[in-house]
């Protein structure tokens, strides 16, 4: 899957639930730092902190990261 696609899925489901980046962040357990750079791509989180993004943001892993 192309990383921007994931980036893009990651974004559009934080602003849906109306997060900000510290937002999630904070309930993600990371910096907002951390956040930024998912978004961007440039960061390849932990399988627990993909768990964690995807609890906070109610989607699943194929969702956010593996889905088409």
């Amino acid at each position: 899957m192309d990383e921007y696609v994931a980036v893009s899925k990651i974004k559009l489901a934080r602003i849906e639930k109306e997060l900000s980046q510290a937002q999630l962040a904070e309930k993600a357990g990371v910096t907002r730092q951390t956040i930024g750079l998912i978004e961007a791509g440039k960061y390849n989180p932990t399988l627990n902190l993909c768990l964690e993004i995807c609890k906070t943001l109610n989607k699943t892993l194929d969702e956010l990261f593996w889905g088409d």
